[in-house]
Parts: structure tokens; sequence; C-alpha cells
């Protein structure tokens, strides 16, 4: 499905130079999952005594590959691990076969690759309810592991790309105690993303060495700030699935280090924002902020109303001031709101407030504003101290066209 649409026109300039990180090395190869002749199976081999964390869907119909990854994380921490990913198809609504298919394919890995099973995590990603034809991939599996390599990292990030018009890749540096800690990561999602844990798929590795116990936890914190705060279309998939291995080659510890958690949030946002950069064809990226509210909860439930509302994402697709359509998903929200406090904003243009339209406001230069590729809407709700923000982008025909095709 990569490639088969036009690039985003907020993509990056292109896949950024990651790092390579101690402790990691990738591979990728074109396995036939769906299509012939793309490259969509992706294989990471992590050094021994890498710790693992993980969040996931939480979806009621989540795939077998995320039960799976689901029961692994925080077990056995010995010894090598692996992360196997393929494109085309999800493995999701599957039944026994679905389980059967991710016993043979760590079974597999495990065999190949000398990895212990209860370390091999794998995710797919594509068309549900269909059967993953995973003999083609066990066949490929000593191709992927004799071609792992250090450097390879962008033709992983390229392997599970599904509808993605483009890779998405983020890095960071840390100096603790006087060495340089890298971070490095890549996401693949453009649609059916609203998450409910993480996103899509996403893998971040580090040389850094963390503790298992506490690499979860810091991962669960982050997440809740960047790939639970973005939203293309209100969908939450079934496959959704964050890894992220720790390796402790560089021999330093990052556990309980502010300076890393803060460059870790920094590659979580970073591939938090390429995704809904990548929404279905998007041709603005949003930014919606709401403050003044009783609680963090309350205020996310107001600006998740006005992100996934389709009268204000296609009011942002044709370049309309219509802040009705704002007012309107505040109201309908059910977190606290009162009308004569709403203040909002289109970026540094104040254009309700006290019930009624700001006596400053202009409708050319609401309009003139809304012609722009990245906007900022603001509500303060007058009710509190509490603020969240989330990121979306509009809705357009061509999200339509794309999911209407997508299994041809």
């Amino acid at each position: 499905m990569a490639g088969k649409y036009a690039l985003s026109p907020l993509a990056p300039d292109r896949f950024p130079e990651l790092p390579e990180i101690g402790g990691v090395e990738f591979s990728a190869t074109a396995a036939g999952v769906r299509y012939k002749d793309r490259t969509d199976v992706m294989l990471a081999r992590l050094a021994p005594g890498t710790s693992v964390a993980g969040v996931f869907t939480r979806s009621a119909t989540r795939s077998a590959p995320v039960l799976d990854c689901q029961a692994k994380i925080g077990g056995a921490s010995d010894g090598p691990a692996a992360f196997l990913v393929n494109s085309g198809n999800s493995n999701a609504f599957t039944g026994r076969h679905g389980e059967g298919t991710v016993h043979a394919l760590t079974a597999a890995v495990s065999e190949t690759a000398g990895i212990p099973v209860e370390r091999v995590f794998t995710a797919s990603t594509g068309v549900i309810g269909e059967r993953l034809p995973h003999d083609r991939i066990v066949a490929k599996l000593q191709e992927l592991t004799d071609t792992l390599a250090p450097d390879r990292i962008e033709e992983a990030a390229r392997a599970i790309m599904t509808t993605d018009t483009f890779p998405k890749g983020a890095k960071a540096a840390v100096e603790i105690g006087g060495k340089t800690i890298n971070i490095a990561g890549f996401a693949k999602g453009s649609g059916m993303i609203q998450p409910d844990m993480a996103t899509m798929l996403v893998y971040i590795f580090t040389d850094a060495a963390y503790e298992q116990a506490a690499l979860q936890a810091l991962l669960a914190e982050l997440t809740d700030r960047t790939f639970n705060c973005i939203t293309v279309d209100s969908d939450t998939s079934t496959s959704d699935s964050l890894l992220l291995a720790a390796t402790g080659a560089s021999g330093v510890d990052a556990t309980g280090d502010a300076a890393f958690a803060v460059a870790l949030e920094d590659v979580m946002r970073d591939l938090a924002h390429q995704v809904v950069r990548d929404g279905e064809g998007a041709s603005k990226f949003v930014e919606i902020v709401v403050s003044g509210a009783p609680t963090v909860k309350d205020a996310r439930t107001h600006a998740l109303s006005i992100a996934n509302s389709p009268l204000v994402k296609t009011a942002i697709a044709g370049e309309d001031p219509n802040w009705g359509r704002i007012v309107m998903a505040i109201g309908k929200s059910g977190a606290p709101a009162d009308r004569d406090l709403i203040r909002i904003s289109f970026g540094d243009i104040v254009v309700a407030e006290q019930g009624w339209v700001s006596p400053s406001y202009t409708e050319e230069a609401g309009a003139a504003y809304m012609r722009q590729q990245e906007l900022v809407i603001s509500v303060d709700l007058g009710l509190g101290t509490e603020k969240a923000t989330v990121w979306t982008c509009d809705l357009t025909h061509a999200y339509i066209s794309i999911n209407a095709d997508y299994r041809s």
C-alpha cells in the first residue's frame, strides 16, 4: 500500500539521519505478505540483557500479536531479544489461526536467530480478518537474520508502512555522566488513529541501560502526553503497539534520569506529530489547546471533541473560519462548560468571548489565518487552571478515497 498515494503536503523533507544504536541490528525484505515486490517485513535483533517495555491498544478486538506481546512484557530479561514486524496483514480477528501464526513466527525466529521464544515480540499491520500467510515470512527469516546490520533502520521503517506516504523517524541525544546517550525510533500510522495506549506501530531504541519496571512506568507516563494526544479519525486500531528497548550498550544507567526522560518524550512527541502530518488525506496540521478546565480530563475531553468533529475538520479543510463549529463541539463533549466564560482563538486572533463574537474579530482575519498549513485553535473555558493539548488534521475528500479502496 505504501507509495500508492501522493506524498503528504505536511511531510518532512527527508527521513532523518538516525544514529546507530549500540546493541541493535536491523534487516528488511519483501516476503509478499499482500503485495509483490514491496518491502513488507522487518527484523530487529537486540543485545542480551536489553530491557523491553511496551504499551498496547485496549481494543476489545486486539490482534493475536498484541495479546502475545502483552503476555511477554515484564517477563524474562536475560538473553537477546527480537522484534519481527510485517505490513499488509494485521493478523487481527483471525481466531485460533492468528494465535497459531504468532506461535509459528516466534518459534521460527527463535530457531533461526537463536533468541529465546519468550523474548520474540511480533506485530502485524494491515487488513483485518484475513489469515496471515506466515509461511512466506518464515521463508525469509534466514535472509533477515543473515543481513542484520546496525545501519538499516530506515529500511526497517519503510517495511512497516501501509497507507503511510512517508517513513517516520526521530532521534535525540542526552549527556549523562559525561557520556552521550542516543535514542532513535520510527513509527507507522496514517489512518485508524485515535490511540488508546500508544499508537499504530512504534519502535524506539536507546543504548542506555534502564531497569525494566521503571522503563515500563516511564513509557506509560510519556505515552499519555504524546501518542494518546493525537487523532486523525477517532478510530482505535486492533494492532496499536509501542515497544521501547534499552540495550545498555553505552554502559550508562539512565534509570530515573530526568534529562533522559525529556529526550525520550521529545522523540515520542516528534513521532506522534509525524503520524498526524501523514493523516490520510491531510492538508492541515492542527494543534488544539484547551485551558481553564476544572481537570486535565475535562480539558482533554473538550479538545478531543473538537479534534474529532467531522464538521470542525471539514471546515478546516475548506479554510472556513466557522467558529460556531468549535462552540458546537465544546457543547456536545459532556465535560463542564459555561457559554459566557468561553474564549476561542485562532492563533493570536480572539474569535469569541463572553458568550458572543469578539468585538475585535473580523471574518477576513479568520479566513486569512485558516489558509495556513499549521493552525492553533485555543479554547479557554474560564472554569479552572488545568489544560490539555491534542494534535489532529483536517478531513478531506482524499480520506474517503483512500479508505474506500483500501483493500483493492
